[in-house]
């Protein structure tokens, strides 16, 4: 009688989607993910089952009319829904470890099982690494390639949703160099820039959208460096709001380090955002922070992790690789005729303030 096997290669498949669930789930991004239009990070996989080298993503903005009231005729005035499109561009990436000098014939599934912390360690740490990267994309390219005269035109088209320090004077947003130079070390991040900064996402044109917990809790989510987080915390307003509003004693976040809540916001502390450096007026160091609503960080996938084995110098050494097509943007959304006309940011508030490092 012949014995029944396991397909190695169905067994491979499930380990693929194993480690592309936990390395998500591990992300320190994790709880801002998700398939839906109210999540800050959209993830979407639409090209997993079809070829294409771009995802695109629905933008509906909200409705602003009054509608009608009792036996108005509604038939003819009916609002035009603004929608727009944004498209995520894909690539792939990849990385794999080698094992040399081994005293056993690997299996394919016992070498993947070995590599798998690392590689999942990288992979963490390279979707992490993007998305800090898109935070500050200036439509669509790293903070740090973008010239003087793109970020001008970036400033221009997003004027209702940049803060330049502690107050909307401070800028005249057509010299995005020149509006950083009025940011004074003094300006720095605390409750009254926080509130400044949600009124800015309330009445921008169109509003950024917060995102909805329950039918009655909407909430902004916003992303500070240490330093910005530190003068954050520091800021008496917010202490005493959180010794008043949270538990008190040792699960309190003022003495466990972690997220502080106020006002319908949430502030998380994001030690890889990296200073702008020492481009405030007289060389003040300046950090960004970054406020979020619903569907500003586009995610997608045009293949999800897979995983592959090889074997070298006549099986002595055994290597493996994990990979995936995938693309992490900011998403923007074109406010003029078309959808790449005159872009702005679909759901963020960027803030420039006074950061110095710490003495």
């Amino acid at each position: 009688m012949t014995d029944s096997t396991v397909a190695s290669g169905l067994t491979v498949q499930q380990w693929d989607a194993k480690f592309f669930k936990e390395y998500l789930e591990e992300s320190r991004f994790n709880s801002e993910m998700g398939t839906s239009s109210n999540n800050i990070i959209q993830l979407k996989s639409d090209l997993t089952k079809k070829k294409g080298d771009s995802i695109t993503y629905a933008l509906v903005n909200r409705l602003t009319g009054a509608g009608k009231i009792g036996s108005d005729t509604l038939e003819g005035q009916e609002e035009e829904m603004d929608s727009r499109s944004f498209k995520l561009a894909v690539n792939k990436i990849r990385n794999a470890v080698r094992v040399a000098e081994i005293d056993e014939q690997f299996s394919a599934i016992s070498l993947r099982g070995a590599a798998k912390e690392v590689l999942k360690d990288w992979m963490m740490e390279q979707t992490r690494d993007d998305i800090i990267t898109a935070l500050g994309m200036i439509n669509g390219t790293a903070y740090g390639s973008v010239s003087e005269a793109n970020k001008d035109i970036w400033l221009v088209d997003n004027a209702d949703r940049v803060l330049f320090g502690d107050a909307l004077g401070n800028g005249g947003y057509t010299d995005h160099s020149a509006d950083l130079l009025t940011v004074t070390a003094g300006m720095t991040f605390g409750a009254a820039e926080a509130q400044l900064m949600k009124r800015i996402a309330m009445t921008a044109g169109p509003k950024i959208r917060p995102i909805r917990t329950t039918n009655d809790e909407r909430w902004y989510i916003t992303y500070c460096d240490s330093r910005t987080f530190r003068d954050f915390k520091a800021d008496t307003v917010i202490q005493q709001a959180n010794r008043d509003a949270w538990q008190r004693g040792k699960d309190n976040p003022l003495f466990t380090g972690g997220d502080l809540v106020y006002d319908g916001m949430i502030f998380k502390e994001i030690p890889d955002i990296a200073s702008l450096g020492a481009v405030g007026a007289t060389s003040a160091a300046v950090s960004p922070v970054y406020m979020y609503g619903a569907q500003a960080i586009a995610l997608g996938w045009a293949k999800k992790t897979t995983s592959k084995s090889e074997t070298f110098d006549y099986g002595d050494k055994v290597g493996c690789a994990v990979e995936e097509i995938r693309g992490i943007e900011k998403i923007v959304f074109g406010s003029g005729s078309s959808d790449v006309a005159d872009l702005k940011d679909h759901g963020i508030v960027t803030g420039y303030f006074g950061a110095s490092a710490d003495q």
